[in-house]
């Protein structure tokens, strides 16, 4: 029976029904964007009027325009991420130590920083460190999303087999070498799609910095809104939707990036070049391996001075 280690290959009703339920989920939602569209036609968000001011290079350009507010997200998400990297880092090291005096607090420190909104971090950061909004905004990103990857890179190290750490105690390596130089390598590329999955939900939340005051591209956009509303014309809807394309084209290009990784760490790696120079074969470390089981005795022939035993 074919399939997947979860279910069995759907029969043919099953997929009958399968293409049904699609198709009607497709009208659906092509019925309800016609709606949308028409709603929006009626109150006259595709009127040229609604649209003349993105014509004005102030508006992208000023300094208070959309790009400014475009670079203060871009660079919040990116200190962001370094320091949630690293954070993340040291959340799985501490995790994951023998001595529950070190493992239980970081634990209950770990489950707090998950449990707690974003927003409501930002507040407290904001409110009891007098650390400025944008400052708060970036530590509560690197709090809250350090912590979850740290969680992350703790389940890739569990994941992996427990030769690979008793390999590294036995060359005389240290624990915590041992987790850096051996295990932590092998977790970042095992959960690197969730990890810069989770960057990306970081660069959203950025978005929150609105609340608090922070100069991102949302508040941005909001002032310039009222601004040119008091010139005489309703733009809420139209800067809505140019800063939805905005986060939309950089969110869309990040998951590109995403899956092209995502391929590349799943190809087999080759090993380097034989004697003679020709590349060797990417074979995966299993399939080697049962080679080997399966062949003993290409092993002992690569043994020194092996075949020399009927010689004298």
């Amino acid at each position: 029976m074919s399939g997947s280690v979860l279910f069995d290959a759907p029969g043919p009703n099953a997929i009958r029904r399968s293409r049904i339920l699609s198709i009607v989920f497709a009208v659906v939602a092509v019925a309800a964007l016609a709606l949308a569209a028409y709603q929006l036609w009626l109150g006259g968000a595709f009127y040229q009027d609604r649209w003349d001011i993105f014509q004005s290079p102030d508006l992208w350009f000023g300094a208070r325009g959309l790009m400014v507010g475009l670079r203060t997200t871009l660079t919040i998400a990116a200190i962001a991420a370094v320091g949630a990297l690293i954070l993340g880092v040291v959340f799985s090291i501490l995790r994951s130590a023998p001595s529950k005096w070190v493992r239980v607090p970081v634990t209950i420190v770990l489950e707090f920083f998950r449990g707690m909104p974003v927003l409501l971090m930002m507040l407290f950061i904001l409110i009891v460190f007098s650390t400025g909004a944008y400052w708060a905004v970036v530590w509560a990103l690197v709090v809250y999303n350090g912590a979850i990857i740290g969680e992350a890179l703790r389940a890739g190290m569990k994941s992996l087999p427990k030769g690979q750490r008793e390999s590294g105690l036995a060359i005389g390596l240290t624990p915590l070498r041992t987790t850096l130089e051996i295990e932590l390598p092998q977790a970042f590329r095992i959960m690197l799609p969730i990890i810069l999955a989770q960057l990306i939900v970081l660069l959203k939340d950025t978005s929150l910095g609105y609340i608090v005051g922070s100069p991102e591209i949302i508040r941005i956009g909001r002032q310039l809104v009222d601004f040119y509303d008091r010139q005489g014309g309703p733009y809420a809807l139209s800067m809505f939707f140019v800063m939805l394309a905005i986060f939309l084209a950089i969110n869309i290009t990040l998951s590109w990036l995403v899956r092209v990784l995502a391929r590349r760490m799943a190809q087999p790696r080759r090993g380097g070049p034989n004697l003679d120079g020709s590349k060797t074969e990417a074979i995966p470390l299993s399939t080697q391996a049962m080679r080997e089981v399966k062949d003993p005795q290409a092993e002992i022939t690569r043994l020194p001075g092996a075949g020399m035993g009927g010689q004298g």
